[in-house]
């Protein structure tokens, strides 16, 4: 599998958010440029692993976290993610959302299968 560096640089941008962090207070943070941080989050540029160890720990997340959609062993920071949002919704929205998991995973499982 092939590093994501598109879903690298949103998931930065989700937990720098999440810790209402801004790019030049993660550049502070990392010693990284605000622009560096600018391309990151685009997927404009790669970044060193020790940027990456950097980053992470400035978030407070796992490099695991981070890359995640290039692990193949990454099921349990899916689950904790969507867990996450889960618990932001009300009953309700709840059993809207249970309902089209239901009637999609399915269909993921025989797309998946047929690749």
């Amino acid at each position: 599998m092939e590093l994501s560096y598109e879903a690298i640089g949103k998931r930065v941008k989700h937990f720098r958010e999440k810790k209402n962090i801004t790019q030049d207070k993660l550049s502070e943070l990392t010693d990284l440029s605000i622009q560096h941080i600018s391309n990151i989050e685009r997927a404009h540029s790669k970044m060193s692993i020790e940027a990456l160890v950097n980053i992470a720990n400035a978030l407070e997340v796992t490099t695991d976290e981070l890359m995640c959609d290039s692990i193949y062993k990454s099921k349990e920071i899916f689950c904790d993610e969507l867990a996450d949002l889960l618990n932001q919704a009300d009953t309700r929205e709840l059993k809207v959302i249970i309902s089209i998991v239901k009637a999609l995973l399915p269909t993921l499982k025989d797309n998946y299968r047929n690749e």
